[in-house]
């Protein structure tokens, strides 16, 4: 297994500025060999908050096993939820899809074959730029020339909409608690599916406690009334955040936990005092939420037997898709 992180943006073209030193970048789960293959890029969810651990390389690990090349995309997040994000991690999954197509014999990825994977707010990361491909321009001319269009796209418990069924913290960290309704409205995906929307494998449980199921619902619909071809699976039982739900993950074998660089940052930033508009409030919260020890997890996680039967359904897709 070949592993190894390249930031995406060239130097001077990323400035988001709560970033506290952290670059968008993707680190990869590659086979050994120099196989072309398809390629996949996980994104983990978080809220816009952060980029949790359980959704990004045990998911690219799962994939891997299955013959792809796989890559974990690290977005812009902002644990302190004072500077809100706006466009920003939507251009860092275009420039990331730009980046593998561009170098896709570093990444043995066959460019005609690239699907993107997200959960929770991670799939509203991709589904921006599902619906939103033709509409994003890369700062430098030869990025701007590669499509960031890809060829499909898996949406785990999405959050989709800005509106009843939202994901109002994940929507308030995006774009703020008064932010522009121009923008609420463009960040309602089910509402901007066009015939030019990739290919969309969505899945989601009924019993969902933190991300309505109405969400993958509409954005079904929409794709149907488009003419997208897609697959939706609603499984009845289980909660939100089951991720690839395999052996691995119910043993909380999650990997190393770079997709958290960002947060680490954040934190140690705000402890110091040197905090972006970062209330008084939300300072104690972080600095209580990051100095108590995370809980250990007990024994295996509860299994759902159908909903670990996603990554078989979403393989089986994806072979039509080629």
């Amino acid at each position: 297994m070949k592993t190894f992180r390249e930031n995406i943006w060239n130097d001077g073209e990323y400035s988001y500025e709560a970033a506290y030193g952290f670059e968008p970048n993707i680190v990869t789960i590659l086979h050994d060999d120099d196989e072309v293959r398809p390629f996949m890029l996980v994104v983990p969810g978080g809220g816009y908050c952060m980029v949790v651990p359980p959704e990004g390389e045990v998911v690219a690990k799962e994939l891997y096993e299955r013959g792809m090349n796989c890559a974990v995309l690290t977005y812009t997040t902002d644990i302190t939820m004072s500077v809100p994000l706006m466009h920003q991690p939507m251009n860092d999954i275009s420039r990331a899809v730009r980046y593998i197509r561009r170098f896709a014999a570093r990444f043995c990825a066959d460019p005609g074959k690239l699907v993107i994977c997200g959960f929770s707010a991670g799939a509203h990361v991709c589904g921006s730029l599902g619906v939103h491909h033709a509409e994003i321009k890369d700062p430098d001319a030869e990025y701007d020339a590669i499509s960031n269009r890809p060829d499909g796209m898996i949406l785990s418990y999405p959050v989709i909409t800005s509106g009843e069924f939202t994901h109002i913290y994940s929507m308030w960290a995006l774009l703020g608690k008064d932010g522009p309704k121009e923008e609420y409205e463009y960040f309602s995906l089910e509402k901007h599916v066009t015939s030019d929307t990739p290919p969309t494998f969505l899945w989601q449980t009924v019993e969902d406690d933190l991300v309505p199921v109405e969400n993958s619902m509409m954005f079904a619909e929409a794709c149907r009334k488009a003419g997208v071809p897609y697959a939706y699976y609603a499984f009845p039982h289980g909660w939100h955040g089951l991720s690839v739900h395999n052996d691995a993950f119910r043993k909380g074998e999650f990997g190393e936990p770079y997709t958290m660089e960002q947060v680490f940052k954040a934190v140690d930033a705000v402890r110091e005092g040197k905090g972006i508009r970062v209330s008084e409030q939300r300072r104690a919260e972080l600095i209580e939420q990051f100095s108590a020890e995370p809980p250990k997890m007990e024994g295996e996680a509860p299994k759902f037997d159908d909903v670990a039967l996603w990554p078989d359904l979403a393989e089986a897709w994806m072979k039509k898709l080629w």
